[in-house]
């Protein structure tokens, strides 16, 4: 069965664009068919796995504009069993096109009702909780959010689980948190270790045990259109994504029991 993960958080430069290309890639790496829905105007999540601007037709917003799945929309990646369906800016129309819709907190769960060719379906999601995350998370069993260890960071995590619960109450009730994980931590830095200390106090196991550490070559690797996995597989960024993919499997396997 195929499992929908939104990667959410209104709050930009989190990491989630990062999260949803590493995670993913991590568990390509371990034979599982993974797709990353890019469903932000900004296309980073496509840039970032070097699809190029020219290269993105059909994109997400032809099939919300068409209200189905364009097979040929589906593309490959330089990643054996990773592919992604693109996003560029004319998803920010889809935004406003969405308010027209009839049901349209249900149009990409519409979309990908038949889709069960992959184990994960990622949806990087815009840091925004309009409408096109709504729908993210309409269509999705879990929410993985990536939270920055810096204060201002919790402050937007109550609002984003509020969200989260009033879309259970009301669209999708199966919904649920997948985890939250702790990025570009700094276990130098006071104020980080803090954050960490507060989150884990807070929300206890929906934290993952994994942290994601500041470090250069993640920064780097999207200007090269790589993973950080690809780019330097050893670098202690790809570390903890391949630590973090080990208790994203553990967890399924848990559920599943």
């Amino acid at each position: 069965m195929t499992k929908f993960i939104s990667v959410t958080n209104q709050k930009g430069g989190v990491g989630k664009t990062t999260t949803a290309i590493n995670l993913a890639t991590s568990l390509a790496a371990i034979n599982k068919n993974v797709l990353i829905i890019d469903s932000d105007p900004q296309g980073n999540a496509s840039t970032g796995l070097g699809i190029s601007h020219n290269n993105r037709k059909p994109s997400l917003y032809e099939m919300i504009h068409e209200k189905k799945l364009i097979d040929e929309g589906i593309n490959e990646t330089i990643i054996p069993g990773l592919k992604i369906i693109t996003a560029n800016t004319d998803l920010a129309a889809a935004e406003v096109e969405l308010t027209n819709f009839n049901n349209r907190e249900y149009v990409l769960k519409n979309i990908f009702r038949n889709l069960n060719n992959f184990d994960f379906v990622f949806i990087d999601c815009p840091p925004a909780l309009g409408l096109l995350t709504i729908n993210s998370l309409v269509a999705s069993n879990t929410a993985l959010i990536p939270l920055q260890s810096e204060f201002f960071a919790l402050e937007g995590l109550s609002a984003l689980i509020k969200t989260i619960d009033l879309i259970k109450e009301n669209y999708n009730n199966a919904l649920d948190i997948e985890g939250i994980l702790l990025t570009m931590a700094d276990k130098r830095n006071s104020l980080s270790y803090l954050v960490e200390k507060d989150v884990r106090n807070h929300f206890g196991n929906k934290v993952y045990n994994t942290t994601i550490p500041r470090n250069v070559k993640i920064s780097e690797a999207p200007s090269h259109g790589k993973p950080a996995l690809v780019y330097d597989t050893q670098c202690a960024g790809s570390l903890a994504y391949i630590e973090l993919a080990k208790e994203v499997i553990l967890n399924q396997n848990k559920n599943h029991e």
